[in-house]
């Protein structure tokens, strides 16, 4: 069995691409997407197609200037996660525009927005998650959101203080990142890590043991892998979000795994519960340098990328 399949039986399988034909030749339970992905995708012929309805279905709309370019980038991302649950039999995941970061009303707006467009295209909310940036405004936003039935994905999340005020706040998934973590203590020791030792699958193993441990139902689902090896070290996590590349080198590797994580294990650790209130919060983040810079620098590089994709739909309108 190769170790795709081997990984499958401890782990659901999530695809992170915005590109079909993987999905179809990896078969993930999910598939998740952001805004550098469908970004990629959208300069792609086979889906410029995606792109031209979202552009047509706006003809003779009463928007105008930045809310039609809005509304349009909207419906590229939803008609992209419509493809995708076309192959996919779990969820999608769609991320809210990385601008609204810092501004709790104006991510659930936005949450509440994209789920009404999935909902009018038949799709049920269960089938959607919405990606929120790991920030207090937006952990905040999603917990909102989270009790009004629209289940979200925390993401650009590197540190158990952001881990915690989701779970507290009853938030579905976070994706923890593991890559980003390890290119921010390479670049900061000059060391390279073996997978058991790399800060990204420790944060994440430190993470799921929490949550495990104390009983949380918000599910970690690990993301952004550098290589294969942090894959199969975090074998027994929740879910994993993997690129098409490290698909295709798990799918073509046989060497045996097992998982690496389980609940018992963590209920038997000695952990000590942590208590959050927002000052509390963002003197944890603070304290953690590279959770603080990653998130930020996370936030910029989306932002950058939507703001490319409304050059693309500046053109196309």
């Amino acid at each position: 069995m190769n170790q795709l399949d081997q990984l499958k039986k401890h782990t659901v399988v999530v695809a992170d691409t915005g590109d079909f034909e993987a999905m179809r030749a990896y078969q993930p339970q999910d598939a998740t997407t952001n805004p550098s992905l469908i970004l990629a995708a959208s300069q792609k012929a086979e889906y410029k197609s995606l792109v031209d309805k979202a552009v047509t279905d706006h003809k003779g709309s009463s928007l105008s200037g930045a809310g039609l370019v809005d509304s349009v980038i909207d419906a590229i991302l939803v008609n992209f996660g419509l493809e995708i649950l076309k192959i996919v039999p779990g969820r999608v995941s769609t991320e809210v525009d990385a601008r609204l970061s810092f501004d709790t009303q104006a991510t659930v707006d936005k949450a509440r927005h994209i789920i009404d467009l999935y909902e009018k295209a038949g799709v049920t909310r269960e089938r959607v998650l919405i990606k929120i940036a790991s920030t207090w405004e937006g952990i905040k936003a999603a917990e909102v959101v989270q009790k009004e039935g629209i289940n979200c994905n925390l993401t650009l999340l590197f540190s158990l203080p952001q881990a915690v005020a989701c779970a507290d706040g009853g938030i579905k998934l976070i994706s923890p990142f593991v890559g980003r973590i390890l290119d921010w203590y390479k670049k900061s020791t000059g060391k390279d890590y073996a997978p058991a030792e790399d800060p990204g699958v420790v944060s994440v193993t430190q993470i799921y043991n929490y949550y495990k441990h104390f009983d949380y139902k918000t599910e970690v689902m690990g993301a952004s892998f550098r290589n294969k090896g942090e894959i199969t070290e975090l074998c027994g996590c929740d879910l994993l979000t993997i690129s098409p590349a490290l698909l295709g080198e798990l799918q073509a590797a046989s060497e045996p795994i097992s998982p690496k994580l389980n609940a018992e294990h963590a209920k038997s650790q000695n952990l000590e519960r942590i208590n959050l209130d927002e000052k509390t919060f963002r003197w944890m983040l603070n304290e953690d340098a590279m959770a603080t810079e990653k998130t930020s620098e996370g936030i910029r590089k989306f932002a950058e990328d939507i703001v490319k994709l409304e050059k693309l739909v500046e053109a196309a309108l």
